[in-house]
C-alpha cells in the first residue's frame, strides 16, 4: 500500500483565507488622526508599533491587545493629557474592528472545495477567540474544515502537537499561509511543507526572511494555485 506524501493541509486564517490587515490599516489611521495635535503621523506609528511589541507577551495577538496599545500610545505621546473623550473614541474604534465585514480572498472556497475530502483540512489561527469564531463563522468557509485550531502563538512546537494530534506528525503534513514568521518558518522547522502565499498587507512584526533553501519550502502567487502544487509533491 503507498502511503502519500500529505495526509493533512493546515491553512491559516487572517489575509491568506479573508482580508484583515486592511482594517487594522484604516483604524491605524483613525487613530494617527485623534492625536494629529500632539505630534505627527509617521511618531504615532512608531510608539504604536513599539508598544504592541511590549505588550504581545501580556496581551496576545488580536484586537484586544491591540485597543489596550493605543491607549498606553495615547497615554504616552500625549504625556497623560489625552482627554477621557479621546480615550473613549479610541475604544470604541477598536471596538469597531470587532464588526468589521469578513471578504473572502480570491481562491480561498474553490481551494477549499477542491481539497476537502481528500485531505484533512484544519483551520490553524492565533488571535482572540471570539474574533476568529466570529469571522469564520461569517466567512462561510466554516463545513470545509475538519478541525479548527485558535491558539495564542504559532510555533514549531505549536504545529509538531497540532499535526500530531490531527495525522501521523508533521512529515505528512503542510501549512499553508501568508506570514512566514508564523506560518511557514515555524512550521518548516516541525518537519512539515511550508507554502507561503504572499498578502499585500502583512503586519511588520511578521516579517522574516524567506527561506528559500528550505527543501519543503514553496511559494504561489494565490490560493488558485495551491491544488496544483499538492498534486506535484503527491505525484
Amino acid at each position: 500500500m503507498t502511503i502519500r506524501p500529505l495526509s493533512v493541509i493546515g491553512f491559516d486564517a487572517d489575509d491568506t483565507l479573508w482580508q484583515n490587515e486592511q482594517y487594522y490599516r484604516l483604524t491605524e489611521e483613525s487613530f494617527r488622526a485623534l492625536l494629529a495635535e500632539f505630534a505627527e503621523g509617521e511618531h504615532i506609528s512608531e510608539r504604536l508599533l513599539q508598544a504592541e511589541k511590549r505588550n504581545l507577551a501580556h496581551y496576545g495577538f488580536g484586537i484586544k491587545g491591540f485597543t489596550l496599545s493605543m491607549i498606553e500610545t495615547a497615554l504616552e505621546v500625549t504625556e497623560g493629557r489625552v482627554s477621557t473623550q479621546v480615550i473613549g473614541e479610541i475604544l470604541t474604534i477598536g471596538r469597531d474592528l470587532l464588526s468589521h465585514p469578513v471578504e473572502c480572498l480570491p481562491h480561498a472556497r474553490d481551494a477549499l472545495e477542491d481539497l476537502r475530502g481528500r485531505y484533512f483540512l484544519v483551520l490553524i489561527t492565533k488571535g482572540d477567540l471570539f474574533d476568529q469564531e466570529r469571522k469564520l463563522a461569517q466567512s462561510g468557509l466554516g463545513d470545509f474544515f475538519d478541525a479548527v485550531e485558535i491558539v495564542s502563538d504559532k510555533t514549531a512546537t505549536t504545529y509538531r502537537r497540532i499535526f500530531g494530534k490531527h495525522c501521523e506528525g508533521p512529515e505528512r503534513a503542510m501549512m499553508v499561509g501568508n506570514s512566514l514568521k508564523s506560518d511557514v518558518v515555524p512550521a518548516l522547522a516541525a518537519g512539515a511543507w511550508g507554502v507561503f502565499v504572499p498578502h499585500e498587507l502583512t503586519w511588520v512584526l511578521e516579517h522574516v526572511e524567506k527561506p528559500s533553501a528550505a527543501p519543503r519550502f514553496r511559494e504561489i502567487a494565490h490560493l488558485g494555485a495551491l491544488t496544483s502544487l499538492i498534486d506535484e509533491i503527491c505525484g
